[in-house]
């Protein structure tokens, strides 16, 4: 027979418990999301602005024109929420942007809470 073949050490209790091992997933949090803004200036032209934001943010032009609108009223606007590497992408070509056609237009970002 089978149990004649087993010794003492290799024989299971028949009184233990199966124990079972539950391992827990750590939770994952969501990377924070940053807030690209678009400061208004005195120099900047209406036009340049609404062409930015169809270019670099995927805007329609009434989507861009009323973003636009909401910057020279308030002084600043959000554009959108990103990841931050996308948001730091985006600063970056809209500074590039900017500066090579030489207009003082500011882009910053800042962690949304």
């Amino acid at each position: 027979m089978l149990e004649d073949q087993w010794t003492m050490s290799d024989k299971p209790d028949e009184g233990d418990e199966t124990s079972i091992l539950v391992q827990t997933r750590p939770k994952t949090k969501r990377p924070p999301l940053y807030k690209v803004l678009l400061l208004n200036d005195d120099y900047t032209p209406m036009e340049f602005v609404v062409h930015v934001l169809e270019r670099f943010f995927g805007m329609t032009h009434a989507q861009a024109f009323e973003i636009m609108l909401i910057v020279h009223k308030k002084g600043v606007a959000v554009v959108g929420v990103f990841s931050h590497e996308i948001a730091e992408t985006k600063v970056g070509q809209v500074m590039d942007f900017a500066r090579r056609h030489q207009h003082p237009l500011q882009c910053t970002m800042e962690r949304e809470e």
